[in-house]
């Protein structure tokens, strides 16, 4: 992490405090964190208020003092970065005053995060917006009125030059390359104003964006792909969940998932073919001793892949309720970032959207990520005469660099061996 929001604080100045007490709420790109105070004192200032976006790790947020101490006040700072902030916007003097008429001083603009992240996007200057929220502040719908009238004056054509839909029909070499804010503008021009909404990008949608390409563009990417019986799977599973024993509370101790099983298969397969356990450096191969395998959970907005830690050495019990667990704090966003970041290799799995089989894309530092589809009956020959058995296709997408074909075969064939004899994995 090299830069977080500030979402809240939690005490205010004057305000005592006791070691332990959550003094402010720290946005990441998928999860807030409470900071707590490591000693006892008073809040004697705040240099980055409540709603600053993109302030530096290990920037001076706020100062405490003990009782009685005389400690000098931080002077408040602007955020790293102004535009994204709550803190008002200073416009080039060349640039038009904004309306005085709320009582704001000439020059300065107040908007909220969204619309300054929408008015950045479509290239529209703070002044060129009437703002019509509390006591003169732009918000989201005044950002975009200004963005669907500057679309119909697009739209109108002037003499000598062609309109934007001309433009769009054109052949592609024959238009420049523009800034994003330029090729937004021009995307949005092909649809009928009004026939479509903007739904901002929040921070984790935005890392989610930056790191996926980053990966498919840095990463070479090859694909293995087997099908896996798992008849006998689902005969243990259902006898593994009767067997479980009921809690004073009335629930059972654990009910297994079949993606409990793939979780702990693909963490047995990775310790039994330790070169495919692995991440690529520039300067080396890191080898790991465990397991670490990251499951795949779908939040709204976006998505988050919280991490069973050693997971060769736990049970299939303990592998799911620690995963029922993660998830639910997932989808809060409540974890930490101990307890997302890293991990060996990853499970996505789709099957319960009756999805056949897909190819996922690998998380960084991780060197595979394996996709699941959904089990079905299919017909299979079986000394050469047709029977019904239940299938999984599974694909292992795998990082070319860390991991050569033969031993990413080696540990799909690994996985496949767990999979269909699920006693093993017991052993």
């Amino acid at each position: 992490m090299e830069k977080g929001n500030l979402i809240q604080w939690l005490k205010a100045v004057g305000d005592p405090v006791r070691a332990g007490d959550v003094l402010v709420e720290i946005e990441t790109d998928k999860a807030t964190m409470e900071v707590e105070a490591a000693v006892d004192g008073v809040l004697i200032s705040i240099a980055v208020p409540a709603g600053s976006i993109d302030v530096p790790v290990n920037q001076t947020i706020g100062a405490l003092a003990a009782d009685g101490e005389t400690v000098e006040a931080v002077p408040a700072t602007a955020p790293a970065a102004p535009a994204e902030s709550s803190l008002p916007i200073i416009l080039p003097e060349a640039a038009p005053a904004a309306s005085t008429s709320n009582g704001q001083d000439q020059g300065r603009v107040f908007a909220s995060p969204i619309a300054r992240r929408l008015m950045a996007q479509a290239g529209i200057r703070a002044a060129d917006v009437t703002a019509t929220g509390p006591h003169g502040r732009i918000v989201e719908r005044d950002v975009k009125q200004a963005i669907e009238a500057r679309a119909v004056e697009a739209k109108v054509e002037i003499p000598g030059k062609p309109a934007v839909a001309d433009i769009a029909a054109a052949p592609s070499a024959a238009i420049p390359a523009q800034a994003p804010a330029e090729a937004d503008a021009r995307l949005k021009n092909l649809f009928e104003l009004g026939s479509f909404e903007e739904v901002a990008h929040d921070a984790m949608r935005l890392t989610i964006a930056r790191r996926l390409s980053e990966a498919k563009r840095t990463v070479p990417h090859f694909y293995l792909t087997a099908d896996c019986e798992i008849d006998g799977l689902m005969v243990l599973r259902q006898q593994f969940n009767d067997a479980a024993p009921t809690l004073r509370e009335g629930a059972r101790a654990y009910k297994l998932s079949v993606n409990d099983f793939v979780l702990r298969a693909l963490a047995l397969a990775l310790h039994r073919v330790p070169d495919a356990n692995v991440s690529f450096t520039e300067g080396a191969l890191l080898r790991h001793r465990h397991a670490d395998i990251g499951v795949a959970v779908a939040i709204p907005g976006g998505l988050m892949t919280p991490i069973i830690r050693k997971a060769e050495t736990k049970t299939l019990a303990a592998i799911s309720n620690e995963i029922k667990e993660l998830a639910a704090r997932a989808r809060t966003r409540s974890l930490r970032p101990g307890e997302y970041q890293g991990g060996t290799a990853s499970v996505s799995n789709l099957g319960m959207y009756g999805v056949r089989d897909f190819a996922a894309i690998i998380n960084p530092p991780q060197a595979s990520i394996l996709a699941v589809g959904a089990g079905e009956e299919r017909v299979v020959a079986r000394n050469g005469k047709p029977e019904v058995r239940t299938l999984i296709t599974v694909t292992l997408s795998v990082d070319h660099r860390a991991i050569d074909g033969a031993t990413g075969a080696e540990l799909l064939s690994a996985f496949k061996a767990l999979i269909e004899q699920p006693m093993t994995m017991l052993v």
